[in-house]
């Protein structure tokens, strides 16, 4: 695998056409300093604000989609995939309305974008650690747009929004990803590698130095996995709010919503197999029609 050289940028007052150009030809862009490090700070405690309300009140999903819980290294439940976080959070709520988040969208052309804070999972909270317990140390391969099968409808774009609150390098995991592939047809998005359980390094992979407060964004199509970090414990601890930028019909949740089968059959050993086996042909035959 290689670590990307030379390829980050800085977000000011508008997206460049360097930028445009990077994103449509690799799918993805990094965005240094996006934060500083007191904002990330206080993002941090915010999310422990909210978790600490989660657990206390024993909340197991919100608006219907489940969180994921682990162990984290002095032995205490963590939360380690927390979504909506925003709803529970005036600080996060502002955040998303920061001016240059609304710049992100001309990165899906002409579709009517916006950012889908009550839509999807809203904004997600992973969070990483590598100890005993967890559940949550990497993430198999995978593409964000088998959700939009799953919910009935033709893949849409979308842009995933990392702002990562801990200082992660290269050599200590963390996302890896396969430049261009959000240009694939249907078929290798959908079967190119086996969803989450596939975590074999591939030698045209890419890593980043990611340090607390960047921003990176990829497309929904791209194929991309979280390497487990090599380190054990408070090293290997790896915070990351996800925004989701999203196209389509306005699909907001709420608290009776139902919980959405694709996070139904993750909680299944054999998802993969069994998606493939049971789901995906007369999806996947559904989904390119009405593609064409």
């Amino acid at each position: 695998m290689q670590q990307f050289q030379h390829t980050s940028f800085a977000l000011d007052k508008h997206i460049t056409p360097e930028q445009i150009e990077f994103f449509n030809q690799n799918g993805f862009l990094h965005f240094k300093n996006f934060v500083d490090k007191k904002t990330i700070s206080e993002f941090i405690h915010e999310v422990e604000n909210v978790q600490e309300h989660l657990l206390q009140n024993n909340i197991t999903k919100v608006n219907g989609i489940p969180l994921k819980f682990g162990t984290d290294v002095d032995g205490k439940t963590l939360i380690q995939r927390l979504a909506f976080a925003s709803h529970y959070s005036k600080k996060l709520q502002q955040f998303l309305k920061d001016p240059r988040l609304q710049l992100l969208l001309q990165l899906l052309g002409n579709y009517d974008a916006r950012i889908g804070e009550n839509e999807k999972d809203g904004l997600v909270v992973n969070h990483y650690v590598n100890v005993e317990g967890s559940k949550y140390s990497r993430l198999g391969w995978h593409t964000d747009s088998p959700r939009d099968i799953f919910l009935g409808s033709r893949i849409l774009p979308m842009l995933n929004v990392g702002l990562h609150l801990d200082d992660c390098a290269f050599d200590n995991g963390g996302l890896r990803l396969l430049a261009g592939t959000h240009t694939q047809g249907l078929f290798r998005l959908l079967f190119r590698k086996k969803y989450f359980i596939n975590h074999e390094p591939e030698k045209n992979e890419r890593g980043f130095d990611i340090e607390a407060g960047d921003l990176t964004i990829h497309d929904g199509r791209l194929w991309h996995r979280v390497q487990q970090s090599p380190n054990i414990g408070e090293k290997s601890r790896r915070r990351v709010m996800y925004i989701p930028i999203i196209t389509g019909a306005y699909r907001p949740k709420h608290g009776l919503s139902k919980t959405p089968f694709y996070h139904k059959l993750a909680q299944l050993q054999h998802l993969p197999s069994l998606a493939k086996r049971l789901a995906f042909p007369s999806l996947v035959k559904r989904v390119a029609l009405s593609n064409t």
